[in-house]
């Protein structure tokens, strides 16, 4: 323990600075994962009745007790279907990109920290060689190679400090960002399955965006 705060201390206030990356971090990825751990997945029976849902008479009773994302997009669509909303797929998107908002919640702070920390402990490292050879000019030249070798190493320390805290971040962040992938993939799956047997022309998420809403066409030409 005290061998790594003497190199802490070696490393100047640029490793503390890591050392504060590593903390900020790991908080965001633990905070994360507990998050992604309490989300729940719909049950088996509904998922299987997904496509029949909005043609039962008793949707909204039968989706009130369910939590997590996807329980949400479909009490959210079922709910809209009720009031007699006809664009649903236009409801699920709007209620997956507020899920998918809340599940990236950190991801982005993560991303700037893992990326920058190689930078930082890279800076650590060419101040701390300027000042090495500041001290041999200084001396005319005249440096005991000894002393030069550990002016160096420590300089070098950023630079370590800043690649182990950038790798562990940057592969956590790949895996979360993986989990958050997944589950949108889940949701947009619930939105399809959701739209599939409704009669008439399904509007799938994609089409949504394509459809040209009915005032439009009364005033084209205007």
């Amino acid at each position: 323990m005290n061998e790594m705060i003497q190199m802490l201390d070696k490393g100047g206030p640029i490793v503390w600075v890591l050392a504060a990356y590593s903390v900020v971090g790991l908080a965001i990825v633990l905070e994360r994962y507990f998050l992604f751990l309490r989300l729940r997945r719909l049950p088996r029976d509904v998922s299987r009745n997904l496509e029949r849902l909005l043609d039962s008479p008793g949707a909204q009773a039968a989706v009130a007790d369910l939590k997590g994302p996807e329980a949400r997009i479909i009490q959210g669509m079922v709910e809209a279907d009720h009031q007699g909303v006809k664009n649903l797929a236009m409801v699920g998107e709007r209620i997956r990109d507020d899920e998918l908002q809340r599940m990236g919640f950190g991801l982005r702070t993560l991303g700037v920290l893992s990326n920058t920390a190689p930078l930082l402990g890279l800076l650590g490292t060419i101040t701390g060689l300027i000042k090495a050879f500041m001290v041999i000019e200084e001396a005319g030249g005249r440096v005991d190679g000894q002393a030069l070798a550990g002016g160096i190493w420590e300089a070098m320390i950023t630079t370590g400090v800043g690649l182990s805290v950038a790798i562990p971040l940057l592969i956590l962040l790949h895996f979360l960002e993986g989990t958050v992938d997944r589950r949108a993939q889940s949701m947009e799956r619930c939105i399809a399955l959701l739209l599939e047997r409704r009669s008439g022309r399904s509007v799938t998420t994609k089409e949504s965006h394509a459809v040209t809403p009915h005032w439009e066409g009364i005033t084209d030409g205007v």
